[in-house]
């Protein structure tokens, strides 16, 4: 691209921004801030604040009230989920042969798309949808405690995932092609010369997506600052640390990790595109690979456990209701969340042992990367010692909630093995590393995420999903994931190298068999959003502000009664006196009465509470 087109570009780019600064002047109070995002509103004697919201598209566009804001991470989460996964099919398909049908070039670039995309695009979205939506409820808040930053943190991320994608919509216009680095972007295959469309690896549509990743690392530094400062400051006078909930916790965690992780990612991501594009040696000179390698996986593998911590939170949050009894340990739960958050960060040169690196700093490493496998271990016998003797229901949630701890126990104790420097220096870089990981990050966190959306849906909707169609989502799941995972693990001692899209016949079976979980797993992602899609609209609503008969065991939690008092007001149900049962916020103490609910999250009833619409 020469200097008068990108000057044109430039010019383009300020004329959109202003005219979009003009449009927004003329929307009707859009500066205005309310705790309910815009419009007037007021407040019953329930507590519970009747909302007047701008109508239509301004609506979304404008709003800055912190559930509104859920529902748009979580259907922008759910977009990259779809956009991600139909990669991967893509991929899985086009391995069912030894050579492959798409072509290198192809196989690459939905490979780095893929693992961007899940990671960046859904991983991180999905947990703000959880925490955006559900934080200031359960905490007491009003909303937020920056609305306005809160709504630009989303806002960023839209355009992030266009520059991520866009050599996919540019290549077939003769233009740039999608990147082809993997999800790493180790250098020098990185490095290739910007402004190439034939160029392999390089091209606008690596200095793209290295622009994308930067964008999205802001947006989710800014949510990180409104989270802490959230839960730091705006708790009700009844949440106390003692008894603030899990759910918080691992958010407050998170977004301490995010703090000290993402802002060495955008560092080295401004160093990587100035060697692109202005002949800095930032990773050109001698040892500049593994000085990329030391600054990803700085950021790399505490990026893991931003993902897996929330999750864990959403599981015991969530499982203990549908055991009947409080969580196990729930301070010990607490501690472990916060130790994984410190080590987390000890542990980054495991990935690198085959560099070459000094002996001993490479045990060192080993010894922390086991170390960090004991918190994790704390919360396994928390949750399974949780269930032990209690009252299970296995509806939808649950049995996400069960998924989740077994398929984590798999990816765990493969973790540990790859962690022994003599056990990485065979398997590294095969498909046990890749067995190993989608085991954490599909088996075990996007099980975790189907348990919140199962569980929370008739909080957002007002409705009833399937569950009959929710059990079957669950079980394809479950076989298609354990199936395709646990192949790419005996891939791995086989031998197989991963990233590699063409293969030696001797890994046929293996592959196909793994091609044949993923499209397990396909089948089922058809049914579950066809489930969400049918039962948001169409759904039995639910009448009762107690969905899930916590009350039964006395474990209604807060968000569960702002629901109620929801219900009371806007629906007119038929309204019999208030209740007056004791609201525990899931750590400690309730927030009345004498109880101790550090994990009282039991539910009760049987199947039925999963109404078939």
């Amino acid at each position: 691209m020469d200097i008068s087109a990108q000057i044109s570009l430039t010019v383009l780019m300020g004329v959109f921004l202003v005219a979009v600064a003009t449009w927004l002047t003329r929307v009707e109070n859009w500066r205005s801030y309310s705790p309910v995002g815009g419009g007037g509103s007021f407040i019953d004697e329930s507590g519970y604040i009747d909302e007047e919201k701008p109508a239509g598209i301004i609506r979304w566009l404008t709003t800055v009230d912190h559930k509104d804001i859920g529902i748009l991470y979580g259907l922008y989460g759910i977009t990259a989920f779809v956009v991600g996964g139909l990669m991967v099919t893509l991929m899985r398909i086009d391995l069912v042969t030894t050579n492959s049908l798409l072509g290198t070039a192809t196989y690459n670039s939905l490979l780095t798309s893929h693992g961007i995309t899940m990671l960046f695009l859904f991983g991180t979205p999905i947990i703000a949808a959880f925490a955006n939506y559900l934080i200031p409820l359960i905490i007491g808040a009003d909303d937020m405690a920056f609305p306005r930053i809160n709504a630009i943190a989303f806002w960023l991320l839209p355009p992030a995932a266009l520059l991520i994608w866009a050599g996919f919509f540019a290549k077939p216009l003769g233009l740039f092609g999608p990147a082809q680095t993997a999800w790493t972007m180790y250098t020098p295959l990185s490095l290739g010369a910007a402004g190439g469309s034939g160029d392999m690896v390089g091209g606008a549509g690596v200095d793209l997506m290295l622009l994308g990743l930067h964008l999205s690392g802001v947006a989710t530094t800014i949510g990180a600052i409104n989270f802490i400062a959230t839960i730091f400051t705006h708790r009700g006078d009844e949440v106390t640390w003692a008894n603030l909930d899990i759910f918080s916790w691992t958010i407050l965690t998170q977004s301490g990790l995010i703090l000290f992780a993402f802002p060495l990612l955008g560092s080295a991501l401004v160093m990587l595109i100035a060697d692109r594009n202005f002949e800095t040696t930032f990773f050109l000179s001698d040892g500049g690979a593994l000085l990329w390698q030391h600054l990803f996986w700085f950021f790399g593998h505490p990026e893991v456990y931003v993902l897996v911590l929330p999750m864990m939170g959403i599981v015991s949050y969530v499982l203990p209701r549908f055991a009947g009894r409080q969580l196990f340990g729930f301070k010990f739960v607490v501690y472990s969340t916060l130790a994984i958050g410190v080590l987390s960060f000890g542990v980054w040169a495991h990935h690198m042992f085959s560099t070459g690196m000094d002996p001993r700093l490479r045990a060192s490493f080993m010894a922390v990367s086991m170390a960090i496998a004991i918190p994790s271990a704390v919360k396994t016998f928390n949750w399974i010692t949780t269930l032990w003797n209690g009252r299970i229901r296995l509806t939808t949630p649950m049995l996400y909630c069960i998924g989740f701890v077994s398929n984590f126990i798999i990816g765990g104790v493969t973790g540990v093995f790859l962690a022994s420097i003599p056990v990485d220096l065979v398997l590294h870089d095969t498909y046990y590393v890749v067995g190993h990981f989608h085991y954490v990050v599909m088996g075990a966190i996007a099980f975790a995420g189907f348990a919140g959306i199962y569980y929370w849906f008739p909080l957002v909707t007002g409705r009833m999903y399937q569950a009959s169609l929710g059990k079957a989502h669950f079980w394809l799941t479950m076989i298609g994931t354990n199936i395709t995972f646990f192949a790419m693990i005996l891939l791995g001692y086989g031998g197989m190298p991963r990233r590699y899209a063409t293969y030696l016949p001797e890994f046929a079976t293996l592959h196909r068999l793994a091609t044949l979980g993923a499209l397990i797993i396909f089948v089922g992602q058809l049914i579950w959003f066809w489930n969400m899609t049918s039962s948001w609209f169409e759904g039995k609503r639910v009448e009762d502000g107690d969905p899930w008969n916590l009350s039964e065991d006395g474990v209604n939690t807060v968000e569960w009664q702002w629901f109620s008092n929801k219900l009371e007001t806007q629906l007119a149900t038929d309204g019999g006196e208030e209740s007056d049962a004791d609201v525990a916020t899931d750590g400690g103490q309730p927030v009345d009465g004498d109880e101790s609910v550090d994990g009282a999250n039991g539910d009760a009833g049987d199947d039925t509470d999963e109404t078939d619409a």
